[in-house]
């Protein structure tokens, strides 16, 4: 049995996070995970170029993908944020660079990361989910994600760093 409390970094956490929110709003396993990973890392992108750690962005300069073909991309919003995706022939997926994410690489990180403390995290995190109407989680899911995220150092000295992920903590948020 896992514990109530996990080691771990805030990329793997907001991954799966993530994608249990996708899977409530209604997409599908393997849609939600690649959506999921992509949003944890625009997320750490974003925070790589505030902390200097990267430089600015490149790409489409502004430009908003519309929802087409199969192959085409378009947007998805996840957690406040717009994910690129794409029509494929397996389903929806989250992309990067124009590139399907596959989803068994993503459990496989998770897997990974988590340990064995993957189905007792997930299973915290699909109450948190289920608490909320998928409209109303939509619009919190971030924020709940900063109250429940493993607590780091600030600046560059957080980045990478392992914290206490407390699995009670997110079961009670959704009990407030």
């Amino acid at each position: 049995m896992a514990t109530n409390t996990v080691t771990i970094n805030r990329a793997p956490v907001l991954t799966l996070w993530a994608a249990v929110v996708a899977e409530r709003m209604g997409y599908e396993p393997d849609t939600a995970l690649t959506l999921g990973k992509v949003l944890a890392g625009l997320n750490a992108q974003s925070k790589g170029r505030m902390l200097g750690i990267y430089g600015p962005p490149k790409g489409r300069g502004g430009l908003t993908p519309k929802k087409v073909g199969l192959g085409e991309d378009f947007w998805i919003e996840l957690c406040g944020r717009g994910v690129p995706a794409q029509n494929t022939q397996d389903g929806i997926r989250g992309c990067v660079k124009d590139q399907p994410v596959d989803p068994a690489k993503v459990q496989k990180y998770l897997a990974g990361k988590f340990g064995d403390d993957l189905p007792a995290v997930r299973e915290a995190m699909e109450e948190l989910a289920e608490a909320f109407v998928p409209e109303e989680l939509e619009e919190l899911a971030y924020g709940l994600y900063e109250e429940f995220r493993p607590k780091i150092a600030k600046g560059r000295r957080g980045w990478g760093q392992k914290g206490a992920l407390d699995l009670d903590l997110i079961r009670c948020l959704g009990k407030q």
